[in-house]
């Protein structure tokens, strides 16, 4: 389990997350249509079976939106493109695909391949609507069959980050051979797209339908500050884009004995000092990593008696990066790999050590330089 979502499983070696924002969710779409959208179109269910197809409405839509992120995911793999995750969240769901595209083909089929399986989805659920005859399950069918259908119009809104948007990104893409543009393109018609959506929100709020109204508001914020974020780091990219590793990694990293306990460690080396990891030697050889994260191993009361060596990561076995590799690369593979530094090697010995701070310090080194220049 993660900080912020329960990981269910793995579907074709896909990791699989359910945010904590999804039992609210689907907590208040059950709410609907339970007291709302079933009792006014059927009127002659009891409660029990208003909730329970209620419910089972909801795991069905979120089964629908896991298939969807599903059939992106399973394109990028095509492409050989690494897929994080998935996760379920309050919008619904979303597949954490690392790194860009190669090319804007690769993009424009990854981005389509949802709302295609959507509008699949929708064609299934309408045929069993119309050829089972089953009580509370045909009402279900046209539901899912309604709802897949929105979903894949409303993914193919060309702004960012919606798939539509991706698809507007791949075509320009294509068209300029400029991957810049396309994303900056992209990205404005997605903050477009938010606005209008935020616009009509506040109509519909002061029309009198406030529930309707502030969601409709919400969706267009999201879709606003995802685009924003998306412009953000295309300006990261740029700025670190013909930068090495060796650039932007600090040297100023400890060492500890393979035989130090780690009381010893917190109370010398972590305590009152802004280090997250520290390397481990033995015989003048570093040998392994060690980070605050692996004293949970053991409990706070054997600290005096554990060597670092009983919990440190091996440094054959952890993640790690080279002086030469791209500062970007470097970058997406602390997120891909979900860690918070990446021992720098040179000829297989240790040179440094690199963290998401050494990337923070050294964009606004280039921000400050730049801004020296012109003045």
């Amino acid at each position: 389990m993660k900080k912020n979502h329960i990981l269910l499983g793995k579907i074709f070696g896909i990791p699989v997350g359910l945010d904590y924002s999804w039992f609210l969710i689907f907590f208040l779409l059950t709410w609907v249509l339970a007291t709302n959208y079933y009792p006014n179109e059927y009127k002659n269910w009891n409660e029990i079976e208003y909730w329970g197809i209620g419910a089972l409405t909801s795991i069905f839509l979120f089964g629908s939106v896991l298939i969807h992120e599903l059939a992106h995911s399973i394109v990028a793999i095509r492409y050989k493109i690494k897929v994080k995750e998935i996760n379920l969240f309050i919008f619904g769901g979303i597949s954490e695909i690392n790194g860009e595209p190669p090319k804007a083909s690769s993009e424009f089929w990854i981005a389509l391949a949802g709302p295609i399986v959507s509008i699949l989805l929708a064609g299934i659920f309408f045929i069993l609507e119309k050829g089972l005859n089953i009580f509370l399950l045909t009402a279900l069918f046209e539901y899912m069959a309604f709802i897949n259908f929105v979903l894949a119009i409303f993914n193919l809104i060309p702004g960012f980050p919606l798939d539509g948007g991706r698809v507007l990104r791949a075509i320009v893409w294509g068209i300029t051979k400029n991957f810049k543009k396309a994303t900056n393109i992209a990205a404005a018609a997605g903050r477009l797209f938010g606005f209008t959506f935020i616009f009509f929100g506040v109509i519909q709020i002061f029309g009198g339908n406030v529930i309707n109204g502030l969601w409709i508001a919400f969706i267009g914020w999201f879709l606003d500050n995802a685009a924003v974020s998306q412009l953000r780091e295309q300006n990261v990219h740029d700025l670190l884009t013909g930068h090495k590793v060796y650039e932007a990694m600090s040297q100023d990293y400890g060492i500890v004995n393979n035989d130090s306990t780690l009381q010893e460690i917190v109370d010398n080396h972590f305590l009152g000092i802004n280090r997250r990891a520290l390397f481990v030697k033995k015989d003048d050889e570093i040998i392994g990593l060690v980070t605050l994260h692996r004293f949970n191993i053991v409990s706070k009361d054997q600290w005096d008696t554990t060597s670092v060596e009983d919990v440190m990561i091996p440094l054959s076995d952890a993640e790690k990066t080279s002086t030469d590799t791209e500062l970007w690369d470097a970058m997406n593979k602390l997120n891909s790999e979900g860690v918070n530094q990446l021992p720098v090697l040179k000829n297989g010995k240790v040179e440094g050590i690199f963290s998401r701070d050494n990337v923070i310090s050294f964009i606004e080194e280039i921000k400050h330089l730049k801004d020296t220049v012109k003045t």
